[in-house]
């Protein structure tokens, strides 16, 4: 009972700030406007929201027997800690908190996925530090590209619009152009270090880590992957001066080979294969 209410709780916070995301895309206020009673009232709901998400992810994922990272559980975590860091982030640079509605109607589809598809993939680690360490850095580094892709998409969308002459209300507080393209390069370097740091300790630290030798599987492959790509665009951008469509889509294509190499292998074994 206890669960099934803050199921409930969590999903009802994350739809009414879905639904008042909505009603700010759609609003014709004029730009410079002051922020309304919808933006009060999502400044409080927020971190509401993001405090129920932590409990359920807190509860499904802790068990007594390890760590339950199934792709629903594992989802959910991705999408809390993503929140909370673009919600930390606005608290920075307020220009940003005209997004943080783009990510209420996932965060509901996170909830939802993760209260009705079960997940069984049990992960024992008898509280090693050094596990502990490498899956605290490689779930801050996936959300931390997760934030890198969805500033990427939402610069491909200013610069669109500003090409029009004209920009919806929700794109009108953000930052110039210029200053979100350098702090998607501050996001993307902090991931790269953070996944930099996840790779090594796969790859010279299995044995310890996971209580089995390196596997060249394909989740391994593409993690590399987009390393790699990861790499080269930041490569280029402080070598080569590389910027704007080029940074953008390079982001978007190391995300996805990163994609395939986590959530994509776990989606294939246990929703398509029903294996934990």
């Amino acid at each position: 009972m206890r669960d099934s209410v803050l199921y409930f709780s969590t999903a009802a916070c994350w739809l009414a700030l879905s639904a008042l995301a909505w009603r700010a895309a759609r609003a014709t206020a004029p730009a410079g406007a002051a922020p309304g009673a919808a933006f009060r009232l999502e400044g409080v709901l927020l971190p509401v929201a993001l405090v129920l998400h932590g409990m359920l992810v807190y509860s499904g994922v802790l068990t007594d027997e390890g760590l339950n990272l199934g792709v629903s559980n594992s989802i959910s975590l991705i999408i809390w800690l993503t929140v909370a860091i673009y919600w930390l982030a606005s608290l920075a640079v307020p220009g940003l908190a005209s997004i943080q509605g783009l990510w209420a109607p996932v965060a509901l589809a996170a909830v939802i996925l993760q209260a009705f598809v079960p997940s069984h993939y049990l992960v024992r680690h008898g509280g090693d530090p050094l596990f502990t360490l490498h899956f605290a850095i490689a779930m801050l580094a996936y959300s931390l590209f997760i934030v890198a892709t969805m500033h990427a998409v939402v610069m491909l969308a200013e610069q669109k619009w500003l090409h029009r002459g004209v920009m919806p209300p929700f794109l009108r507080s953000l930052p110039p152009l210029l200053e979100m393209e350098a702090l998607l390069f501050r996001i993307l370097f902090a991931a790269f270090v953070l996944l930099t740091l996840t790779v090594v300790s796969g790859l010279f630290f299995s044995e310890q880590v996971f209580g089995r030798p390196l596997q060249f599987t394909h989740k391994t492959v593409f993690g590399i992957i987009s390393w790699l790509i990861f790499g080269s665009l930041l490569w280029g951008r402080y070598f080569r001066g590389w910027r704007g469509k080029r940074a953008v889509y390079l982001t978007l294509w190391g995300f996805a080979a990163l994609l395939l190499a986590y959530l994509g292998s776990k989606f294939v074994l246990e929703i398509i294969l029903h294996r934990g």
